[in-house]
């Protein structure tokens, strides 16, 4: 079985294991570029492209938000229904992405390689050099981080540091755990095609789950005193985990709600500005009922679950720490809102 999982084109191997291929387009846009495969940090010059229903994407969004680059970094959104070509920017007007004038990411991809462009899928997040129309990087881990330091210089004032190089060390190695286990973990119990397997990344993750939710017991954070890049990775996953993975990924010894801590550490972070005003269940929801048809073959799309309670009081608040950092401010309001959809039209 070959299947989109969301950032890149995945398979179940010949034991049922689900397989996920990486990024292929690594370059990187940093402050200063010293070889191949460097783009400058340019205002304006490029576009980020994304889908409000991917978790991958969706850290760019936050991160972008929290930096402050909205003026710097446009930002495209694309459907969040596929067809054969992926990812489409039929929300827009005409079906076509005012800044780049194309109908399709797939079209970035192949301005780069007209050859094996999409070899590996076509994924998002993907930042596109506008001048040439061409993709410019899919590597959705290495994405965020750059935003967060090569694009210091643009960033707003009071933006926090979210990949610091003392605490570097510690969040490389939390992230590395929540990827195997919970990122990618419940996509490995989505999409097996054996039992074994199944049950393999079922345990994996909510072993994963436990030993988080026993950190954040007593700190308020994953790593340090303020927000991170490991709690801009974890939250994307736990901001779908009820509404999709628990039911639709077959991920149900329990719901996030009926964790402790990482119940309450998901709604802090969902109230603190850049994280919860950039989540779009409706988004996510269409797109996996819809989309995944070998799991969800009827398309419906489930109403639930309300979204009020994350809006619930955490009393995270009395374990110290500050999400911005100690001399950091939160993000201005959203002045517009993300991209909405109408009514489920089958």
């Amino acid at each position: 079985m070959t299947t989109t999982a969301g950032n890149t084109k995945a398979y179940a191997d010949s034991s049922g294991s689900f397989k996920r291929r990486g990024p292929r387009f690594t370059d990187r846009i940093v402050a200063s570029p010293s070889g191949p495969g460097e783009w400058p940090v340019e205002p304006g010059r490029y576009r980020l492209c994304v889908s409000l229903a991917c978790p991958w994407a969706h850290r760019s969004v936050i991160v972008r938000r929290l930096m402050g680059l909205e003026d710097v970094l446009s930002m495209g959104i694309t459907d969040p229904l596929q067809d054969d070509r992926s990812w489409r920017f039929t929300l827009d007007e005409g079906g076509v992405d005012p800044v780049l004038g194309i109908r399709y990411l797939e079209e970035a991809y192949l301005a780069r390689d007209p050859e094996d462009g999409t070899e590996n899928g076509v994924s998002v997040p993907a930042i596109v050099d506008i001048p040439t129309g061409q993709l410019v990087t899919n590597d959705y881990p290495q994405i965020t981080i750059d935003l967060g330091k090569e694009w210091a210089a643009h960033q707003r004032p009071g933006a926090p540091v979210l990949y610091p190089d003392e605490l570097r060390d510690e969040i490389d190695e939390v992230n590395a755990g929540v990827f195997h286990d919970v990122n990618n973990g419940v996509y490995k119990a989505g999409f097996a095609t054996s039992q074994a397997r199944y049950e393999e990344a079922y345990t994996a993750l909510f072993a994963r789950l436990d030993e988080l939710d026993e950190r954040l017991e007593n700190r308020r954070y994953l790593v340090g005193d303020h927000i991170t890049e490991a709690d801009v990775r974890l939250f994307t996953t736990l901001a779908r985990f009820d509404a999709v993975y628990h039911g639709h990924f077959k991920c149900n010894r329990q719901k996030l709600s009926e964790f402790g801590a990482l119940w309450a550490y998901a709604r802090d972070l969902y109230q603190t500005p850049g994280f919860g005003d950039t989540v779009d269940p409706d988004h996510f929801k269409r797109h996996y009922y819809m989309v995944h048809t070998t799991i969800n073959p009827t398309q419906i799309v489930p109403l639930g679950p309300e979204q009020a309670a994350w809006l619930t009081p955490h009393h995270r608040e009395e374990l110290g720490g500050s999400p911005f950092g100690p001399e950091g401010t939160p993000p201005e309001p959203l002045e517009h809102p993300l991209k909405p959809l109408g009514p489920i039209d089958m």
